[in-house]
């Protein structure tokens, strides 16, 4: 009764939650539709309901449309990118496996340690941060193994702005008789993402980055081969909530209870895949690429430039090296007192030395950018370093 009492007595009554709004340009989550926030809204039903099955089916269809894939096994983990990341290598790897993993940032080194944690023989294929992994070094590490069972790498690293390209790597894989798992959180919607032309065995994406959803699911994709791999395994996946072989129960024909799907997060996703339907995948991809072009143009005639790889930057992360004498935390302080946006640090070796930059599916637009670099130009005026904010703005155009 005492202890009821007390805390009772001592509970604090909280306003209603009430966030800000930003334009969030940072490295995720980015801005999301009007109709995507309303979709959250509407009435929960069962997870088991006819209605929900029936728009499972049109997620799992548009996610094929997505990813380019005719893969069957195509659907959103219940669970943030990370989680795909971990679906995929516990599915496909058993204690004793050999895997190559490309370490060029961080989720490189994330998908190393998780390989790790599965039991995996793990070599890396290093790179700076910033820099691409390079065909030649898959093929020297693919050498250097007695019987590669996974090549895994980073498609579009967002913590450096580097995008891979694949084909090659792809091809070099499969000759040696391995699969090719893909993270392409930051890349799905935002550029290409070919899986049936590059022959991608496993992928795992976000939905917080390009689909311009909010974060929450993991949409991923096996291969007809992967997932006989998943199903003759000598061992049991070591995760039974992310186990694809229970999973294909639920989002497959059989609709056999697995677990309560974020039934809200699922009404988003379906809404923000229609939108990118709709909007087509190439125009997308166009705008993704405008948006990125334009803010170069604009940083170029303030002085700045992009810190990754030339010739293989991306489009939607933007990786803006930081001139010597300002104070990076300051101006990303200032951007989100003073303008409401948000942009990213470095990580890593790239802590303190880069601005990471988004421009991911809604907020992939001109007056975006246009807005960041009004904001950015000012702050560095008044910082004293002298910035042709007005040149940088009509350079946008």
């Amino acid at each position: 009764m005492s202890s009821s009492y007390n805390m009772v007595a001592h509970m604090h009554i909280f306003a209603a939650f009430t966030p800000p709004e930003r334009l969030l340009m940072g490295p995720g989550p980015s801005n999301v539709a009007p109709s995507v926030l309303k979709s959250m809204a509407n009435p929960l039903v069962g997870h088991l309901d006819p209605v929900f099955v029936k728009m499972m089916d049109e997620i799992k269809t548009m996610l094929r449309g997505a990813f380019l894939t005719k893969n069957d096994m195509t659907f959103p983990v219940s669970g943030t990118g990370s989680a795909g990341m971990e679906f995929c290598f516990v599915n496909l790897i058993e204690p004793g496996d050999e895997v190559i993993v490309g370490v060029n940032g961080v989720f490189g080194t994330r998908m190393a340690e998780v390989a790790t944690r599965c039991g995996a023989i793990v070599t890396k294929v290093e790179a700076p941060w910033g820099q691409i992994i390079e065909a030649q070094q898959i093929a020297d590490a693919l050498k250097k193994v007695t019987r590669p069972k996974l090549v895994a790498i980073v498609h579009a690293e967002t913590s450096t702005g580097a995008l891979t390209p694949v084909p090659e790597i792809s091809k070099l894989v499969h000759d040696a008789g391995a699969m090719l798992l893909l993270d392409a959180v930051t890349s799905l919607g935002g550029c290409p993402v070919l899986l049936d032309e590059w022959n991608v065995d496993a992928v795992y994406s976000g939905t917080q980055k390009c689909l311009s959803c909010p974060p929450g699911l993991a949409p991923v994709s096996l291969s007809s081969r992967a997932m006989e791999v998943a199903r003759t395994r000598k061992n049991k996946v070591q995760s039974w909530y992310l186990d694809v072989n229970l999973l294909a129960s639920y989002w497959g024909e059989e609709r056999v209870y697995h677990h309560t799907a974020p039934i809200t997060m699922n009404y988003a996703l379906h809404e923000a895949l229609r939108l990118v339907a709709e909007e087509g995948l190439e125009v997308r991809w166009k705008r993704h690429e405008q948006a990125s072009r334009a803010l170069k143009a604009g940083l170029e005639v303030m002085g700045l430039k992009i810190a990754s790889q030339e010739g293989h930057q991306l489009w939607q992360l933007n990786a803006v090296a930081i001139p010597e004498g300002v104070d990076e935390a300051n101006v990303r302080k200032r951007m989100l007192t003073d303008f409401n946006i948000e942009i990213g640090a470095g990580l890593g070796p790239l802590k303190g030395k880069i601005w990471r930059i988004g421009l991911m599916g809604e907020t992939a637009r001109i007056p975006n950018v246009k807005t960041v670099l009004s904001a950015l130009g000012q702050i560095l005026n008044d910082a004293g370093r002298k910035t042709d904010t007005d040149g940088a703005l009509q350079a946008v155009q």
